[in-house]
């Protein structure tokens, strides 16, 4: 079983749409490199 973690100890980024800051999220462990949004609706409001 893995190990838990606090929510301060995950790697954090800055949604290129909105600006804020967003967390890892297990979904997005095999595509965390690419991860650029912090939610669908940034992601199609880009540009």
């Amino acid at each position: 079983m893995a190990k838990m973690r606090k929510k301060a100890d995950l790697p954090q980024k800055t949604c290129a749409s909105c600006g804020r800051p967003f967390t890892w999220r297990k979904k997005w462990e095999k595509v965390w490199d690419e991860v650029r949004y912090c939610s669908d609706k940034c992601r199609s409001q880009r540009g």
